[in-house]
């Protein structure tokens, strides 16, 4: 069973969000600061850099660069100079969206999402960038959060936030999206579902913003597990440390009375507990799919 969740970092993240494991660190952001983040466990460092613009993730490539989501589109991020260089636009045609959430897949495909800024309209969705460019695969909701993408790339997670629905579609060796089915549904009393992150085991570990915990459900949609966090606003998860077995979460401030922020001092810190299962190691975007970027 999972062990209690200890506050590891002080960062006091406005919207910390998209933790990732690599190069021996935790990576993540605060969307709305906006800035990149990374955790040290060894030293129990935390570096932070100025993003340019609201910024939802980053994420490890073949190269050894880090592709970052920002508002507008992908961009290369140096951490030695902080600077971030645009890859590719995205949604330029919808102003009011940004990047949310990703993941990369075995095959090293790019999968990421957008939301409305002002989480209002259901003009966000799902992208998968590859060889062939960036494609959407998922329209029409207003808040994405995921995807993920089960270790035998069949599966794509995903969630309609504000519906409370987590999700589950069929996907081809290709990346062709179908057949999306409900996975679980959580009763807004209970949270929001938030970042999903998938263990060694097929089960998948979600968020609850408002709901202050972590779950964990098997495959089928059965809840497996529950962990608190003292922080109402519980965002995503990554497994990291040694064999990835240490579950790190994010949480966020954002929306909190000042009664609230009162007794959550930890709210919008970087937690972690034991997950008593192994993570998946995080694949690196390839090079095919940063070719695929094609011109900015």
């Amino acid at each position: 069973m999972p062990a209690g969740a200890e506050a590891v970092a002080r960062v006091a993240a406005t919207l910390g969000e998209g933790p990732a494991w690599f190069d021996d660190a935790l990576w993540f952001v605060d969307i709305k600061a906006p800035a990149v983040l990374r955790f040290d466990p060894a030293s129990a460092t935390l570096n932070r850099w100025r993003a340019p613009d609201q910024v939802g993730w980053v994420l490890p490539a073949e190269d050894g660069s880090i592709v970052a989501g920002v508002k507008g589109g992908l961009h290369r991020f140096d951490p030695a100079t902080g600077g971030f260089a645009l890859l590719a636009a995205v949604e330029a045609d919808r102003p009011g969206n940004r990047l949310n959430d990703a993941t990369v897949d075995a095959a090293g495909r790019l999968w990421f999402g957008t939301m409305d800024d002002a989480e209002d309209a259901p003009s966000g969705a799902i992208y998968r960038a590859d060889a062939g460019g960036i494609a959407r695969v998922i329209d029409g909701v207003c808040i994405t959060n995921g995807p993920a993408v089960s270790a035998d790339g069949r599966t794509l997670y995903h969630h309609d936030t504000l519906a409370g629905l987590v999700l589950a579609s069929d996907m081809d060796a290709g990346g062709a999206v179908t057949g999306t089915r409900v996975l679980a549904r959580i009763d807004p009393r209970d949270g929001y579902p938030d970042g999903p992150t998938l263990d060694a085991e097929g089960c998948l570990w979600i968020g609850l913003f408002a709901g202050g915990e972590v779950r964990r459900y098997a495959p089928d949609g059965t809840l497996l597990a529950t962990v608190p966090l003292p922080a109402a606003n519980v965002t995503k998860i990554a497994f990291g440390g040694a064999g990835l077995r240490t579950a790190y979460a994010t949480t966020a401030r954002k929306g909190l009375s000042a009664a609230a922020l009162a007794a959550q001092p930890h709210a919008g810190d970087l937690f972690a507990f034991d997950a008593g299962v192994a993570g998946m190691p995080l694949p690196r975007v390839s090079m095919a799919t940063l070719a695929g970027f094609g011109p900015a």
